[in-house]
């Protein structure tokens, strides 16, 4: 592999120019689906990071399997099977398609999931459940939504949801759930900013926490440690990154996103995406020259 790196250059480079971040090996979904993102309306953007509405029309007798490495959160979606929750993945998330469809979905926050269900916990990791939440009218909205996001209209697809995900917010929202939501959100920003080598313990301090507190917080709402979602968002960085530069150097890459060793970094790539950074980088490169 050639070794042209900046660390910093680097990182900054992945997210301005449109991440896929938790996208595995993004050049094989090209011309495969079309991804189209919608941000949420200010009323619900305590709840939704954005919406997202993807299509695809593949040849007769094909399919296409799309690999996600999933971030800490629930999603809502419209699909051919009705309106589903679901809650943060358990490991990778693989989803096939085949001929035409449309699906129109919503990303939640982190802490979401258990806000806009109203639930006591963060939800059980891998659970799909029917989206009950959000009233007898979901089902028909649904279907309008994905004739909508099938049609080339993805904002209208949204307009359509956005109604049931507002009146279920009204149902469940509590001063509790407000101000967990809020704290969340500002250490998932800092978490984005961290810098390499971010501790749990520094996260905190920034915030102005405890370690043990801001465990609390991430166990209640979340699911998973902040030391979790600090290794998951350095990979998802590095996977990005190689997604975009397969030729990237693995030992400066490993620096530049937090690792003071490539064997740690090896070891949180493989149990994050499945396969070695190297594997990984290799696949990414066939796929860009395919």
């Amino acid at each position: 592999m050639r070794q042209v790196f900046d660390g910093d250059r680097a990182v900054t480079q992945a997210l301005d120019s449109g991440p896929t971040l938790g996208i595995v090996n993004p050049a094989r979904a090209r011309d495969r689906f079309v991804l189209a993102r919608v941000e949420p309306d200010p009323d619900l953007a305590d709840l939704v990071d954005w919406h997202w509405v993807i299509t695809w029309d593949l040849p007769p007798g094909t399919a296409f399997t799309q690999t996600v490495m999933p971030h800490p959160v629930g999603h809502v979606v419209a699909e051919d099977t009705g309106f589903l929750g679901y809650a943060m993945p358990a490991g990778l998330f693989e989803r096939t398609l085949s001929r035409s469809g449309a699906v129109v979905g919503t990303k939640l926050r982190p802490g979401g999931y258990r806000a806009l269900l109203g639930l006591a916990h963060p939800g059980e990791r891998g659970a799909v459940e029917p989206a009950d939440f959000l009233g007898p009218t979901a089902a028909g909205a649904g279907a309008e939504a994905r004739a909508q996001a099938a049609a080339g209209r993805p904002d209208e697809a949204v307009r359509t949801v956005t109604p049931l995900l507002r009146a279920a917010a009204e149902r469940s929202r509590t001063p509790r759930s407000t101000a967990a939501l809020a704290a969340l959100r500002e250490a998932f920003a800092v978490i984005a900013d961290a810098v390499p080598g971010t501790t749990v313990a520094t996260l905190a301090a920034r915030l102005g926490t405890t370690p043990r507190s801001l465990q609390r917080l991430f166990a209640d709402w979340v699911g998973v440690s902040p030391k979790w979602v600090l290794q998951r968002h350095r990979v998802h960085l590095a996977a990005e990154m190689l997604g975009r530069d397969p030729g990237l150097e693995l030992a400066g890459l490993a620096a530049a996103v937090g690792y003071y060793d490539q064997a740690h970094f090896t070891g949180d790539f493989v149990r994050a995406v499945g396969v070695a950074p190297g594997e990984y980088a290799r696949s990414c490169a066939a796929a860009r020259w395919a």
